[in-house]
């Protein structure tokens, strides 16, 4: 007992528990608090004025990292600032969450990941504790490693929200650009996607298929990444088949 208070008396433990408590409360706030009615803020923008791009990006930014689901954010900026200025303004707002969600990540979970994953005991002495800690500091060490294709990869699986994975990017060992470029690139087909859908609810006599365009070209760009990302796995495979002594 008297160990277990001590552990919990660890500058790097209370950060990580202060973590976990964000990130609860975010989730509890999001599933109280009522959806805002369109129609109710839909003359906002007129009324803002030219402040209405700079509140935007801030305001979907803070609303990211306090869980809000991306696609709901994007569908209203794209019914408020129409389908370019809605997908812009979405596609800044999701950087700002990117970078602001990895800071606090790292600035409260990375230590003690790190302290977690360090001298990892050997495979012939590792308990079932160590077996565990073993497959986190492996994981950890991938996500060190990654490029701007393997966040892409990481940001297109339904595994969780924006806000989740960048709290969770924040705690590894990733590196900041990668993750930035990596979360950009896996935002556009959907930031275009979803804004062309936002403001075809509104109006939708001034959306046709030359403005939903992009969101086809996008997911092409999807497609081929897949298909890379996937070419490339089998190399690797393949590249201790070839190597190996005969």
């Amino acid at each position: 007992m008297s160990r277990l208070r001590t552990a919990l008396r660890e500058p790097a433990v209370i950060r990580f528990v202060a973590l976990l408590a964000l990130i609860a409360g975010c989730g509890l706030l999001v599933l109280l608090v009522p959806r805002p009615d369109l129609a109710a803020v839909s003359a906002l923008p007129d009324r803002l004025g030219p402040a209405a791009p700079v509140l935007a990006v801030v305001v979907g930014a803070v609303l990211l990292t306090a869980l809000v689901p991306r696609t709901f954010i994007t569908l209203t900026w794209g019914a408020l600032f129409g389908p370019v200025a809605g997908a812009g303004y979405s596609l800044a707002a999701a950087a700002l969450a990117a970078l602001i969600g990895f800071g606090v990540g790292r600035w409260l979970g990375r230590e003690f990941v790190a302290s977690r994953t360090s001298a990892a005991p050997p495979t012939s002495l590792a308990g079932r504790t160590g077996r565990a800690r073993q497959r986190l500091a492996r994981l950890d060490q991938w996500f060190a490693t990654q490029s701007v294709l393997g966040v892409i990869m990481v940001r297109l699986l339904p595994i969780s929200g924006f806000g989740m994975t960048s709290y969770g990017y924040g705690t590894t060992g990733a590196r900041l650009a990668p993750f930035l470029v990596g979360s950009v690139l896996a935002s556009t087909p959907t930031a275009i996607g979803y804004a062309v859908l936002g403001a075809a609810v509104v109006a939708p006599g001034e959306v046709n298929l030359l403005a939903a365009a992009p969101a086809g070209l996008g997911l092409i760009a999807t497609v081929a990444l897949l298909v890379r990302w996937r070419r490339a796995v089998r190399a690797d495979r393949a590249a201790p088949e070839l190597t190996a002594p005969r």
